[in-house]
């Protein structure tokens, strides 16, 4: 990760509302979990691809991910792991070394993206190496 979530304090402040994970032009873009392409085109000059995913409540929870060359049309279904699309060129606002801007919302509220991950996919703090008995 290049960049993590940063909420603003207010709903015009500043702050980061995704994550931004190191990825290179032309990588594959894939869906986190299940559900239906909700858009998929430019939004201020950058592609994007958003799902509402499926049996999320109401609103659904809607992942995002910026800057894609889209492979799926509105109205799509996709599956966990699903290519949406492919990392589109570095842009001169947003990651200019190349990254994948991944969001997440509920309505019109910013929400973690990380948070729909297993705990045990973050690794957050580091190993630890513990003495295993018996063992010479």
């Amino acid at each position: 990760m290049l960049r993590g979530w940063e909420p603003p304090a207010s709903a015009y402040g500043p702050g980061h509302r995704g994550v931004d994970l190191a990825a290179t032009p032309g990588d594959p873009v894939r869906a986190v979990a299940a559900g239906r392409v909700s858009f998929a085109g430019p939004v201020g000059g950058l592609g994007v691809v958003s799902v509402e995913l499926t049996g999320t409540g109401a609103p659904p929870l809607r992942t995002t991910y910026e800057s894609v060359r889209a492979s799926v049309r509105k109205g799509d279904e996709v599956a966990p792991g699903d290519v949406v699309g492919f990392l589109a060129e570095p842009g001169p606002r947003h990651c200019a070394s190349g990254c994948l801007h991944w969001g997440l919302r509920r309505g019109e509220s910013y929400l973690d993206p990380l948070s729909l991950l297993p705990p045990w996919l973050l690794r957050r703090g580091p190993s630890r190496l513990l003495p295993v008995p018996d063992v010479p």
